[in-house]
């Protein structure tokens, strides 16, 4: 079972895409903060990370930075999730280091695509 580390900063309805993504048998743990993110990812090792931008993106490179820059956690792709999708924005992600980026609202069967394409898994991609 792959585990998911969801960076989610707003504790209040944000519970559907990690009940979701047990559902399909991922281990999900979450972060509310980003200063959280290096730390977890050390005591959690997930095997991907969906991190919310709809606050500070700052934060958000920088913990990227810090993962992306190690040679223990180099490895664990990262998502952004943003309501943005403009092209500039997904090229900005991708400069920060994010793997991929997906828009809100959120498609189950697009993220779950991005998800397994990342953790090269095999499976079905419906909900």
């Amino acid at each position: 079972m792959s585990k998911i580390l969801w960076v989610d900063t707003n504790d209040m309805g944000g519970d559907m895409v990690p009940r979701r993504l047990k559902r399909k048998g991922f281990d999900v743990v979450r972060a509310f903060y980003r200063e959280q993110v290096v730390e977890m990812v050390h005591s959690e090792k997930p095997d991907l990370i969906l991190m919310d931008m709809h606050l500070s993106f700052k934060d958000g490179e920088m913990a990227i930075f810090k993962l992306k820059a190690s040679e223990t956690t180099r490895h664990i792709p990262v998502i952004a999730l943003t309501a943005h999708a403009m092209t500039s924005d997904k090229e900005k992600a991708s400069k920060a280091g994010f793997d991929d980026v997906d828009t809100k609202p959120i498609e189950m069967p697009r993220l779950l695509s991005k998800i397994n394409r990342l953790l090269s898994i095999e499976s079905s991609t419906g909900d």
